[in-house]
């Protein structure tokens, strides 16, 4: 295991973050010295060549499992499987690859979730299945998950069974291959997919649709904000 950093002047630090956690979309540490930030991410091997490498200190399995703390968003405990669950909990075993559901994006997600009446649902690049599983405690279904990568469909299955909850998950790409219906779409991804994931002409009437700043907007209405990012339901 490495750490990978990417040193930017702040003002460049909210665009560097998004870049970052495209690499590292378990987590990423950040360091401010003056007009520096710095942020880091842990792997086995370098994601880009753009970034520094150094090795991890000793003891990194046990700061690693530190450095992942469970959240709370409404009634929902998201957290990984050494910690001690609450009644509505998601337990996510965060591995190598994919979120555990604290990044603030995927909280304004399921804060947002909250708010809608349960129904059959599709989690389009569904990475660790943190929307789906949630969605599911949540009394939605059927549920089914999609993701381009197969190791997001595989966590999703493995993440399903730890919370013994039923949904498929395959792997597809959302933006073009074809999707069974559902009138509704979770979907936490980056607004340039976002984007033309909403002209689908198959789009259903809801999308959850998370990945936003705070100050963006795909034209929906209700929204949700966390730690500075937003999910927003767009209606048609």
């Amino acid at each position: 295991m490495n750490r990978y950093t990417l040193r930017v002047p702040a003002a460049d630090a909210e665009l560097a973050t998004l870049r970052m956690l495209e690499w590292f979309p378990g987590g990423i540490e950040e360091q401010r010295n003056g007009d520096q930030v710095e942020l880091s991410g842990f792997a086995e091997q370098a994601p880009d060549p753009s970034l520094s490498e150094s090795p991890v200190v000793d003891g990194w399995a046990d700061a690693w499992r530190d450095f992942h703390r469970p959240v709370r968003e409404g009634r929902l405990w998201v957290g990984p499987p050494w910690s001690q669950p609450e009644p509505i909990a998601v337990v996510i075993d965060p591995g190598r690859a994919f979120g555990t559901g604290a990044h603030g994006s995927t909280r304004a997600a399921l804060a947002l979730l909250q708010e809608l009446d349960p129904g059959p649902a599709l989690d389009l690049g569904c990475g660790s299945g943190v929307l789906s599983i949630a969605a599911a405690k949540l009394g939605f279904g059927p549920l089914q998950a999609f993701d381009i990568d197969p190791l997001a469909v595989q966590a999703t299955h493995i993440n399903a069974a730890r919370n013994d909850v039923e949904l498929s998950a395959e792997r597809r790409d959302v933006l073009v291959d074809p999707l069974p219906p559902a009138r509704l779409w979770l979907a936490n991804l980056e607004p340039h997919l976002l984007e033309p994931l909403l002209r689908r002409p198959d789009r259903p009437p809801r999308v959850l649709a998370s990945g936003l700043l705070e100050r963006q907007t795909l034209g929906g209405g209700r929204r949700a904000v966390v730690d500075g990012w937003a999910a927003e339901l767009v209606e048609r």
